[in-house]
């Protein structure tokens, strides 16, 4: 898929949930209903046992109805690995310029971690397309955010760490293109519970929150 075309669906959805889970069995489970409830983008991150494996697994099930992407993703070999699998976007939780660069290589769109000023508009010019601001919620939020872009107004910036859906729309309001979601979402205790409809039900919430805020 072309990059614009990702960038675009990241957009227009403005959600990515970030799945952490024990096990690909219960990726795949939670990937189920989050699609259940609206939500068409997931960044598998590296922490989930046997990632790559369940990118290309997601890829097989779900083609083009699901737009991939790989997390936590720290160096060279995991961009090419991740990215063969199918993912289409590649996020890192800090910045790592040669991750930056294979991403963009290989054609795809790159999400590295900031925190700082100085981080942000590093990995910016060093051609992110988007810059992760981590943990956002430990530094001020959606006040933080919006701070950043007063001197940096061309950053495309996707908040993560304590995004909810008592933040979200504070988040959207501060200028964030999409909101980096984990276990406000992607809860895998539900899943181990056997309650999947707890996940598809906070996926519509979030997905109604995005609406409203674009309608509005």
């Amino acid at each position: 898929m072309a990059a614009d075309k990702t960038k675009e669906w990241i957009e227009r959805l403005g959600i990515v949930p970030v799945l952490r889970a024990g096990s690909a069995r219960e990726g795949r489970a939670l990937v189920e209903a989050l699609v259940a409830g609206g939500i068409t983008v997931v960044e598998v991150t590296m922490t989930v046992p046997g990632a790559v494996e369940l990118l290309r697994t997601l890829k097989r099930e779900y083609g083009e109805r699901l737009l991939l992407g790989s997390g936590t993703v720290t160096d060279v070999g995991q961009v090419q690995a991740t990215i063969e699998a199918g993912a289409e976007f590649v996020v890192s939780p800090s910045f790592h310029p040669e991750v930056v660069g294979r991403t963009k290589a290989m054609g795809k769109v790159s999400i590295p971690g900031a925190l700082t000023p100085t981080e942000a508009i590093t990995a910016w010019r060093d051609g992110a397309d988007y810059v992760k601001i981590f943990p956002c919620s430990a530094v001020g939020g959606a006040s933080y955010l919006k701070a950043l872009l007063a001197p940096f107004p061309e950053l495309k910036l996707i908040p993560t760490g304590g995004v909810t859906l008592q933040t979200a729309a504070d988040f959207l309001k501060a200028g964030a293109r999409a909101l980096g979601v984990g276990t406000d979402l992607v809860d895998a205790k539900a899943i181990a519970a056997g309650k999947p409809e707890i996940v598809t039900a906070a996926a519509r919430a979030y997905v109604e929150v995005v609406r409203k805020f674009r309608g509005a």
